[in-house]
C-alpha cells in the first residue's frame, strides 16, 4: 500500500484541482476592474463604446455595424469554423452618453446562445479629463473557476492596454502570460510542485523534470494536429500539476477534427517512447547501463502518461476521440468500458496490484462524471465523420494504445 501512496496523493490533488477549475458550483458572479487613466474622457468613451470612433483601438474588431441606437453587429478578430471572422449581434442598455453602458450578446454565429444567457459587460467612466477612472465589469454564471479566472485576467489586461493606448497612442499586442519565457517558467514551477511526489532527492527531481518534458511533447502533438487541420495559429499553456493545454486558432469544424486532434497527443508521443525504448537497448548493448536505465525510465513515464490520457474520461483525449466515432450512448458506454478494461489489464500486466488499479479506475470514473457535459456548445452541430474517418480514428486509437502498452510493460520490467 505504501508504494502507491505518492501516486494516489497526486491523483487526489489533481482531482481536487480539476473539480475546482471545471465543476465547482460558483454561480452568478460579477467582477470589476478599475484603471485611472490620464487622458480625455471623450477619447476613452469613443474607445470603449462599440459605436465609438476608436472602438477598434486594440484590433479586436474586423468591422462594426450599427443596426439602431441600441443594437449592432460586430465581426471579431477571431476565426470561426469556416475560417471567417466570428459575427455577433449585441444590445446596449443603461446608456448614459459619455458615462456608462451595458452590453449583452443577442446572436452569435459560432457559439450556442446558452453561452451568453447570463452574460453582461458594463463600462463606466468617472472623473474629469486627465484623471478618468474607468470601471469594467463582467457578469456571468460559472461552473468551475477556470473561465472566471480567465475572464478576470483578460479584463485586467484590457484595462492595462487601454491605459497604454490612451496615454501613449500605441499599444502592444499579447501579454506576459503567453510569452514563451513565462510558459517555460510555468513548466519549471510544475516540475518543482511535482518533485515531492517523487521524493525530494536528485532522482525524484529528474523524474519530475522528465514528466514535465513528456507533457510538453504530448501537447506538441496536439499542436501539430491543429496545423495539419488548417489552424493558422496554435499555442501551448502549462498548468502546474494538471499538465498542459494546447490551443488551436479556431473552433473545431468536424467530429473527425476533434478526434484526430485528440489522438495526436499520444500518437506523436509513440515515436518519443519508441526512441527511448530503442535507445535503452542500444545503450545497454554498448555497456552504458546507467544511461540505458535512464532511457527506460523516460520510456516508462512517457508511456504511462500517454496511456492515462487515452483513458475514456470525458475531457481526456481518449474520451474525446471515442465520443466522435461512437455517437450513440450505448456504443459510447461499451467502448468506454472496453478501453478502461484494457487500461486496467495493461496495469495488471505491468505489475500493479488489483487494489491500485481499482483505485485508479474509481478516480477516472469520478473525473468523467465531474466533467461530463462541460464545455462550450457550438451554434450548429459539427460536421459528422465519414465511415472511413471513423475507421481511421479507431485504428489509430488501437495502435497508439497498443504501442504505449507494450513500451510500458517492457520498461517496467527494465526499471524494476
Amino acid at each position: 500500500m505504501s508504494g502507491i501512496l505518492p501516486g494516489l496523493g497526486l491523483l487526489v490533488l489533481a482531482v481536487a484541482m480539476l473539480w475546482a477549475l471545471m465543476a465547482a458550483p460558483i454561480g452568478t458572479r460579477t467582477f470589476r476592474v478599475q484603471a485611472r487613466i490620464r487622458a480625455p474622457k471623450a477619447k476613452l468613451w469613443q474607445a470603449l463604446h462599440p459605436f465609438g470612433d476608436f472602438a477598434n483601438w486594440y484590433g479586436a474588431y474586423v468591422a462594426v455595424e450599427r443596426i439602431d441606437d441600441a443594437h449592432g453587429r460586430v465581426q471579431i478578430n477571431w476565426d470561426g469554423r469556416d475560417g471567417k471572422p466570428i459575427e455577433r449581434e449585441f444590445e446596449l442598455s443603461d446608456v448614459v452618453d459619455g458615462e456608462r453602458f451595458t452590453m449583452r450578446t443577442t446572436e452569435d454565429n459560432s457559439l450556442a446562445m446558452s453561452f451568453w444567457e447570463h452574460h453582461a459587460h458594463s463600462v463606466a467612466l468617472a472623473g474629469a479629463d486627465g484623471d478618468v477612472t474607468v470601471t469594467l465589469s463582467e457578469t456571468d454564471r460559472y461552473r468551475g473557476a477556470a473561465f472566471f479566472l480567465f475572464r478576470y485576467f483578460a479584463m485586467r489586461r484590457q484595462a492595462s492596454k487601454l491605459r497604454q493606448w490612451a496615454e501613449t497612442g500605441t499599444v502592444t499586442r499579447g501579454g506576459v502570460f503567453e510569452h514563451p519565457l513565462t510558459q517555460f517558467a510555468m513548466a519549471g514551477l510544475s516540475a518543482l510542485i511535482l518533485w515531492p511526489f517523487f521524493g525530494l532527492t536528485r532522482e525524484g527531481f529528474l523524474l519530475s523534470v522528465a514528466l514535465t518534458i513528456v507533457v510538453g511533447l504530448h501537447e506538441l502533438g496536439h499542436m501539430v494536429a491543429f496545423r495539419i487541420m488548417g489552424h493558422r495559429s496554435t499555442r501551448m499553456i502549462f498548468i502546474p500539476v494538471l499538465g498542459g493545454l494546447a490551443l488551436g486558432g479556431r473552433p473545431y469544424n468536424t467530429h473527425f477534427e476533434v478526434a484526430f486532434s485528440a489522438i495526436m497527443g499520444a500518437g506523436m508521443s509513440v515515436f518519443i517512447a519508441s526512441l527511448a525504448f530503442a535507445a535503452s537497448f542500444l545503450l545497454q548493448a554498448t555497456g552504458y547501463r546507467e544511461a540505458a536505465q535512464a532511457a527506460a525510465v523516460f520510456a516508462l513515464i512517457c508511456a504511462l502518461f500517454n496511456l492515462g490520457n487515452l483513458v475514456p474520461v470525458w475531457k481526456f483525449d481518449g474520451g474525446q476521440a471515442l465520443r466522435q466515432i461512437m455517437r450513440g450512448r450505448l456504443t459510447q458506454a461499451l467502448a468506454s468500458f472496453a478501453a478502461l478494461a484494457a487500461f486496467m489489464g495493461v496495469g495488471l500486466a505491468a505489475g500493479a496490484s488489483l487494489q491500485a488499479m481499482l483505485i485508479a479506475g474509481a478516480v477516472f470514473a469520478v473525473l468523467s462524471v465531474m466533467t461530463a457535459g462541460s464545455g462550450v456548445k457550438p451554434r450548429t452541430p459539427l460536421k459528422p465523420a465519414t465511415a472511413a474517418e471513423k475507421g481511421a480514428i479507431a485504428a489509430a486509437f488501437a495502435a497508439t494504445f497498443a504501442a504505449h502498452a507494450c513500451v510500458l510493460i517492457w520498461s517496467v520490467g527494465q526499471v524494476l
